[in-house]
């Protein structure tokens, strides 16, 4: 896949948080985050086969799960779609991207949420450069690790699909459409981080860490409390908001060249209203535009 534009930089960081920096350079990047996993390592043994694009796992391979209730303490709640657009530098309104907590479901006998993100460029831009790109995760309901991360990617009219089931240690072998992928217990993929920052008591927890698997390479992600913000105002209104500074460390070493600042509202869900990441040719801001 050729290097992506500016703009598909900031979709891809909203919904990617920690693996955005990946996709940057035009590369093809235990229980809650506690402490960075230096041994992870990922490593894919069974070569996934071709899936219809914009079909999932679950669709195809799954008719015997089942939805699970959720869980009326938690933030996240099944239903929820959140719709961002990507401002970056001077240029307004970009590419557009929608968050969807899909369902709580019974996944393969572990109970999981099912997230996925759905990005598209938005004229002109998109006149230059078409990104129809479609992510699904199966996290953990409760410690929000990937269980299966699905890429189902079309940019400019080049395909490619993408399932993987992540394995730690001896567990179950996957089906032969899905690739198996070692990853150290506790691995989140990026959709699973951005839920699962929501899910942080942020008046008791200042800085949380650890491995993120972004579809193609294993990180160390650490999210930080900065402090309450200024309210933020963006498209869906104005929210006072807190501000978690996301680095992002690969073999031990901090990525210099890609910041990003999540701004989540001071509401009983916790809301992500703002993205800003910062790159060396561009600024970004993502911003809420509405939710439901």
């Amino acid at each position: 896949m050729s290097k992506l534009t500016t703009a598909s930089v900031a979709i891809i960081a909203m919904a990617c948080a920690g693996g955005a920096w990946y996709w940057l350079h035009g590369s093809r990047g235990a229980g809650p985050l506690s402490e960075p996993v230096k041994s992870a390592v990922t490593a894919p043994v069974v070569n996934a086969a071709a899936v219809p694009a914009g079909s999932s796992l679950s669709e195809t391979n799954q008719p015997h799960d089942r939805a699970v209730s959720p869980d009326a303490s938690s933030p996240l709640h099944p239903g929820e779609v959140l719709d961002f657009e990507a401002d970056v530098s001077k240029l307004s309104n970009v590419a557009n991207l929608q968050l969807q907590i899909v369902e709580r479901r019974n996944f393969f006998g572990k109970n999981a949420w099912h997230l996925q993100a759905i990005a598209h460029t938005e004229n002109p831009l998109r006149m230059m450069f078409e990104l129809d790109d479609q992510f699904d995760s199966y996290s953990d309901a409760v410690t929000l690790a990937s269980l299966q991360y699905e890429m189902h990617l079309s940019e400019r009219g080049e395909k490619q699909e993408s399932i993987q089931r992540m394995k730690a240690g001896n567990s179950e072998r996957a089906a032969t459409n899905v690739t198996e992928t070692r990853v150290a217990p506790g691995t989140r993929d990026p959709l699973g981080l951005m839920q699962y920052l929501r899910t942080v008591d942020w008046s008791k927890t200042r800085e949380v860490r650890g491995p993120v698997y972004d579809g193609h390479k294993l990180y160390d992600v650490t999210a930080k409390y900065i402090g309450p913000a200024q309210n933020i105002t963006v498209p869906a209104g104005v929210f006072s908001a807190s501000q978690i500074e996301i680095r992002v460390f690969d073999n031990g070493a901090e990525l210099k060249d890609a910041h990003f600042a999540l701004y989540l509202a001071s509401n009983p869900a916790r809301t992500p209203v703002l993205l800003e990441a910062v790159m060396p040719f561009a600024n970004a801001r993502v911003a809420l535009v509405k939710m439901k």
